[in-house]
């Protein structure tokens, strides 16, 4: 039989289990309570400013205000290059999502290129996805308002309004003013973040040289945006710096003038007033329509430029390096005078051949029979090379090559352009590094008529005649003036004092007198003279490219461009009180006075007179090469390449 047993309860027990658990679980509630008021206190008191800013970012967007580009001018306050209002479509990837999702309803409302949408791949892959990417510049206004009704189906897709660089001169100034061009990730790293929101920067010339000033500084806006991310109402600004206009030394009608004096031919020319350095006029012929790469060029008229043999895209005034030829004679026959080798009236014979010691074949002068007794002012009217030839070994190479460094030769002049190119100044020490080679004295009579290693560019070679013009060579430049709006004043850009040519005025007075013979009658160069109503001072030249004795009876017009004679003129006007210096160089132009004399002559006229010079399409072009024209400078014999040969015997 099962026997059961009762349990008594213990009510003292329960009732102190019953403590200990509301004990445990009230402090369990004041723990709870605890953290959450630590927590509350952390969000609302110690990251307070942290947590009200990223709620105040989530309502107000920061969106860039880009600055106007500043407008360049020229002298007279007309416009080279300024600003026009357009649309252009934005697309930020990472609210946009895939491409294959509104990129096809997007080509048929833009009408886009496969150029175009290959840009915009590329760049999307280069660039971070909160960055909105360019898709199309200068959307049309038809498609701006297909755009606009069906606008809610492409978030992260925007249009935007900016400043389209315009360029109304395009080719005319191609090589001076430049171009703008889109930025890439190189240029953002040299830019850095904060002009990041910059569509745009200076590629080349003038846009490139003073960029920096021309861009202005980025402002910014504080947009109060919906739960969406629409832009509500702006709730601050800080208002961007436009960049600063700036003004031209150049004149436009002086421009156009030399750029038709050229007519059908190709070169370079400059002119540049002496007494300042302010370049009037610059040319680089043929040039290229500059709008063409503000937006990105297409790839077929950029295959056009480049395979044109003339090279439009290369700027002749400051990477192009020509031989001088006869156009440096009145810079040495300074060099003779200041050096006291030379007296102006010491005379050498001319006979028309000129031999170094015990070498066969001689240097040849223009004339074949010679020009008599020469002395200093005869040399320069009659480019007698003779007179050069020994005046240059009187001289020695290295006191040669020092005056011509003086004169400004071999150095980049430091006109206010990017990639100035120094030239090449013959001397023993370039021709060991270059060649390996010991000099000759056959090498110093090349250099004294301006060939054999020669590299000038025409800003030096105008540099250096306004020099003698004015008595101060002075650093050519573009720039005269800057504001900071459109309602600031000009203020001058400040330019470095000129220097002295020479110590002697004396003999830079009996420089000039050669100089101005040139354009009289017996001169080389007269016939460009004939008829003017000022008087004018100057000198041929022609650069040799291959020997006569190859060419003697072939017409230079069936021979390839690049190995016809490069015609040169260097000139100043008026010779009482000069006001322009030109350098003219002519790419198988022939003999100076046949072709870079007549077109400077043009350009005298346009700046002394206002004449505008008529279509050149009947240029004179010298019949052959052996037919002289009075004087072609440089002399080219058909000895001159092997006497060469045997001074280094």
């Amino acid at each position: 039989m099962r026997s059961h047993r009762r349990v008594l309860k213990n009510s003292h027990a329960e009732a102190e289990q019953f403590r200990n658990r509301a004990l445990l679980a009230f402090s369990g509630v004041v723990v709870a309570l605890g953290v959450l008021a630590g927590w509350y206190f952390n969000l609302q008191v110690l990251q307070h400013d942290e947590y009200a800013t990223r709620s105040e970012n989530n309502r107000i967007k920061l969106r860039p205000v880009v600055p106007a580009r500043g407008v360049i001018y020229d002298r007279n306050g007309r416009i080279l290059a300024d600003n026009v209002p357009a649309f252009r479509v934005d697309v930020t990837p990472e609210e946009a999502g895939a491409p294959d999702k509104w990129l096809p309803g997007l080509a048929e409302i833009f009408s886009l290129t496969e150029e175009e949408i290959e840009q915009f791949e590329k760049a999307r892959r280069t660039t971070r996805g909160f960055r909105p990417i360019t898709l199309k510049m200068r959307v049309s206004e038809d498609e701006a308002a297909r755009f606009a009704v069906d606008r809610w189906r492409y978030p992260g897709v925007e249009l935007v309004s900016y400043l389209n660089r315009r360029y109304p001169h395009g080719e005319l100034l191609s090589h001076v003013i430049g171009y703008v061009g889109r930025i890439d990730e190189d240029d953002l790293k040299t830019l850095g973040e904060a002009n990041a929101a910059l569509t745009h920067i200076g590629k080349t010339g003038i846009e490139r040289s003073y960029d920096e000033a021309l861009r202005g500084q980025v402002g910014f806006e504080r947009v109060e945006t919906n739960v969406e991310g629409r832009s509500m109402r702006v709730v601050g600004r800080m208002p961007a710096m436009p960049g600063a206009d700036l003004r031209l030394s150049i004149d436009l009608d002086l421009q156009q003038a030399m750029a038709d004096a050229f007519g059908e031919f190709e070169g370079a020319a400059v002119a540049m007033d002496p007494r300042t350095g302010e370049v009037l006029a610059m040319v680089s012929l043929p040039g290229y329509d500059t709008n063409l790469f503000v937006n990105g060029i297409s790839h077929a008229d950029y295959k056009t430029l480049i395979d044109n043999p003339s090279r439009p895209l290369f700027n002749r005034l400051v990477l192009g390096g020509v031989a001088p030829g006869s156009t440096l004679k009145p810079l040495i026959a300074l060099a003779g005078l200041d050096s006291g080798m030379r007296q102006p009236e010491d005379r050498v014979m001319s006979t028309g051949m000129f031999y170094l010691p015990g070498v066969r074949r001689g240097w040849g002068d223009a004339s074949r029979g010679g020009h008599g007794w020469t002395d200093l002012r005869k040399s320069i009217s009659h480019s007698v090379n003779t007179y050069y030839y020994k005046l240059a070994l009187d001289l020695g190479i290295e006191r040669f090559a020092h005056y011509m460094r003086e004169y400004g030769f071999g150095e980049p002049t430091g006109v206010d352009l990017v990639g100035e190119i120094g030239g090449i100044l013959p001397s023993p020490e370039y021709k060991m590094q270059m060649r390996r080679e010991r000099w000759y004295p056959g090498d110093t009579v090349n250099a004294s008529i301006g060939q054999g290693d020669w590299k000038v560019t025409p800003l030096q070679l105008v540099r250096s005649i306004a020099g003698i013009a004015d008595g101060s060579l002075r650093r050519p430049h573009l720039t005269l003036e800057q504001r900071g709006g459109f309602e600031a004043p000009w203020q001058a850009l400040p330019q470095p004092p000129g220097a002295p040519i020479s110590s002697n005025p004396e003999n830079l007075q009996v420089v000039r007198e050669g100089m101005a013979a040139t354009m009289q009658p017996g001169g080389t160069g007269w016939r460009m003279a004939l008829g003017a109503e000022y008087t004018m001072a100057g000198k041929t030249g022609t650069a040799q490219v291959t020997s006569r004795r190859d060419n003697a009876a072939v017409d230079p017009r069936s021979l390839p461009l690049h190995l016809r004679h490069r015609s040169l003129f260097v000139g100043f006007a008026p010779v009482e009180d000069p006001t322009i210096a030109v350098a003219v160089a002519v790419e198988g132009g022939g003999y100076g006075g046949s072709t870079a004399a007549p077109i400077a002559r043009k350009i005298f006229d346009a700046w002394l007179t206002g004449a505008m010079p008529e279509p050149a399409a009947d240029e004179p072009v010298p019949a052959t090469i052996a037919e002289s024209d009075g004087g072609p400078a440089g002399a080219e014999t058909p000895e001159a390449g092997p006497a060469v040969t045997e001074a280094r015997r």
